[in-house]
């Protein structure tokens, strides 16, 4: 099969699950579970074969794989779509299909391990129907599995196939077809568990924030489709007479280049689907979904495509930086992601649900690398998103894992009002959950950036460079968000699983099953070996013994190869203080940590500064005042008072008032005398001729034989007369 070929059919496993599982095999938790894993192997199969053939093909940048068709007519043209492997959309198809892979077989144990409290209290993590014991020794069987299991696995399926859809894709007409099904996805399975106001809240959230910035995107496609009458990207961002001319025009603001405002309404694009800053409201809120939907939303697919998609358009956002000036879509893509990086941190550090710390975290490190294509780090922007795939997926579905744990815990003592997911509930889960322990901690130390041992030091050590070099504000910005992000996440692990159980229900934890624990094993060795591959050649001691494939392999992308930039000490010593440092205080603060005590934060920043970073700033709030609350005041009170019954109510009354009008004087003028004169004048003479006729018949034998005779009589002289005037 030639490689083209297999590029088309790699998304189809996952939508093809879908449509099986919702149509026939609903019923069947383990055939629609069986399909869901067996679509995702399969894609994964393709993939890596794709990926492998693209590593060893030379000058994949100048001639990548590349395959389209003709699909909607456009007068005397097609719209054409098509799929296309370059070196970026090989290394991310590389960590979407093991991510997703490793998501689709967890999330089986993950919804077959148990719960206690059903489907009443929190729905989702669901027993199997094992008999327990309860606090007071007596045995009962915990129900099966909860009813929309089958439904799960199809909606993360057609979620799959959405950012299938969107690597392979060689234009952005059909990249935002599998970036708007990914927000139908998100909307489904952030708000699984429908039965819960706070989930319905949250997919309704999430859906209308991420609607707002792809508005905006969808401004810019058909911006720069009415510019250049294409959207296929070779044609535009791989040819500098397209970019110039772009450059050259100018847009409907007055300073800015077509360039500059097609690439800054893509970019907002991003910020709704990646949560930037101020979009970022949705993210968080995306955890009352289940825990493999966390995984797949904030490491594999739907936050990734945002930063995907501005790296793929990044030739156009950075047409004009030739001359070392920033561009205006790059300055705006600085200044967002440093400070949605440092913002978020903050916020991180005060949150006690474990996967919400996650959710601040991973808005933080989009803005790194956000920040880093604002200083122009190609590069080291997408080495970063993928190891922050890996090392995301590893903690959120760890997280998951130590969720469980608990809820056997919550199990046995009975207490149903604890909260399972709260960090101060838990601590000394390193004995009863070590494989869980030792994955998360790899993921954590890679979150941090531990030096020379993770994935996530090389990455973002690369982002500090770039910053050094182009901008060393921002390198100072993202220098305090990494100290913070290895602050909480010491915090994390420490109050997670080190010291002792601080309540029963951590006593009582258990590790869990193998479908869930093989997968946070693998993503731990990518958690550390993926950065190997992009050492850099400077660097100290290590630096040349492992080729830096990655920068060679992902730089050829470009039309012009990125430029090696000379080892500076600066950012290098930066990585190594903020991480080391922030790892350090993290467990110092947090090791003596009891239950029911004072966050050590609280008592460090006072009880009004962590209020506010415990409560995210108060930013729901503000929207809520600023645009939810007006919006229903709008739409109760101007919709319905005044549009509904002023506008639209009185449009339909006068129609209906002209029309009752207008029939009047038809059924005046026409109706009553045409119509119904005529009718009546037909009725009326069938009513008089009747009545003449009725007088011959009066039943009477007789006079009818008398008619008769008289009748042959009257033919018989007028047959003869007829007869002698025609001789």
């Amino acid at each position: 099969m030639t490689t083209e070929t297999l590029i088309w059919l790699i998304p189809l496993p996952p939508v093809l699950a879908f449509f099986i599982i919702v149509l026939f095999t609903n019923r069947s938790k383990a055939l629609s579970h069986t399909l869901a894993v067996g679509a995702a192997f399969l894609s994964w199969l393709g993939s890596m074969v794709v990926f492998f053939r693209a590593i060893g093909t030379e000058h994949l940048g100048e001639h990548p794989f590349v395959s389209s068709i003709p699909w909607l007519a456009t007068g005397d043209d097609y719209l054409w779509i098509g799929v296309q492997i370059d070196p970026l959309s090989a290394v991310t198809l590389f960590f979407v299909a093991w991510t997703v892979l490793m998501i689709f077989v967890y999330s089986v144990g993950y919804h077959n391990f148990g719960q206690p409290k059903g489907d009443h209290d929190r729905p989702g993590l669901q027993p199997h129907g094992a008999t327990v014991a309860d606090a007071h020794g007596h045995k009962h069987t915990v129900p099966s599995i909860e009813p929309m299991y089958s439904r799960f696995f199809a909606f993360i399926g057609l979620f799959a196939f959405g950012m299938y859809t969107l690597v392979v894709s060689d234009n952005l007409l059909t990249l935002f077809v599998g970036w708007e099904i990914m927000g139908l996805c998100s909307y489904l399975l952030i708000g699984f568990w429908y039965g819960k106001p706070s989930a319905r809240a949250a997919m309704i959230k999430a859906f209308i924030t991420t609607r707002v910035g792809d508005v905006f995107m969808l401004l810019g496609i058909a911006y720069l489709y009415t510019m250049t009458g294409t959207l296929n990207y070779r044609e535009i961002f791989y040819n500098p007479e397209v970019l110039n001319y772009l450059v050259e025009t100018p847009s409907y603001i007055a300073g800015l280049s077509a360039a500059a405002m097609i690439g800054i309404l893509l970019f907002l694009g991003t910020i709704g689907k990646s949560a930037q800053w101020p979009l970022h409201v949705w993210l968080p809120d995306a955890m009352e979904g289940p825990t493999p939907v966390s995984a797949m939303i904030h490491a594999a697919t739907m936050v990734s495509a945002g930063v995907y998609m501005v790296i793929r358009v990044f030739p156009l956002l950075s047409a004009g930086f030739e001359n070392g000036q920033l561009t205006p879509p790059m300055l705006l893509m600085a200044f967002i992601g440093a400070f949605t990086a440092l913002f978020s941190a903050t916020i991180a550090v005060a949150q006690n649900d474990i996967k919400r710390v996650l959710a601040y975290s991973t808005i933080s490190q989009l803005g790194f690398m956000i920040a880093a294509l604002g200083v122009g780090g190609y590069v080291a922007a997408t080495f970063h998103l993928v190891t922050h795939a890996f090392f995301k997926a590893l903690l959120f579905l760890g997280s998951g894992s130590v969720i469980h744990g608990v809820e056997h815990g919550v199990l046995h003592t009975g207490d149903h009002h604890m909260d399972p997911q709260d960090m101060r509930n838990m601590g000394g889960l390193r004995h009863k959950m070590p494989v869980t322990f030792w994955t998360f901690t790899i993921g954590g130390l890679a979150l941090a950036g531990f030096p020379l041992f993770t994935a996530g030091f090389w990455s973002k050590d690369e982002i500090f460079a770039d910053a050094w070099a182009h901008a060393p504000i921002v390198l100072l910005v993202l220098g305090l968000a990494a100290l913070l992000t290895a602050f909480y996440t010491s915090r994390q692990i420490t109050m997670t699983f080190m010291g002792k159980p601080r309540t029963k229900e951590a006593e009582h934890a258990v590790e869990s099953k193998w479908t869930m624990t093989v997968p946070l094993v693998i993503l731990a060795v990518f958690a550390v070996a993926f950065g190997w591959v992009g050492i850099p050649h400077e660097f100290p001691v290590v630096g040349g013994i492992i080729p830096n494939w990655f920068h060679e392999f992902v730089g050829a992308t470009l039309l012009e190869h990125p430029e090696t930039l000379p080892f500076s000490w600066i950012p290098l010593l930066t990585s190594l203080v903020v991480s080391l440092f922030g790892l350090w205080l993290g467990w110092q603060v947090y090791k003596g940590f009891q239950v029911g005590s004072t966050d050590p934060v609280e008592k460090t920043l006072g009880a009004t500064v962590y209020r506010w970073l415990k409560n995210k700033y108060y930013f729901d709030e503000l929207y809520d005042k600023v645009f939810v609350k007006p919006a229903y005041w709008l739409a109760e009170t101007f919709t319905s008072l005044w549009m509904d019954r002023k506008v639209i109510d009185g449009v339909l009354h006068w129609f209906a008032h002209i029309s009752g009008i207008i029939g009047n004087f038809l059924r005046n003028a026409i109706d009553k005398p045409i119509v119904n004169g005529s009718a009546d004048l037909i009725a009326e003479s069938t009513k008089r001729l009747g009545a003449v006729f009725r007088t011959i018949q009066t039943g009477r034998v007789q006079q009818y034989m008398i008619l008769a005779l008289v009748s042959i009589a009257a033919f018989s002289a007028l047959f003869y007369y007829l007869l002698v005037a025609a001789r």
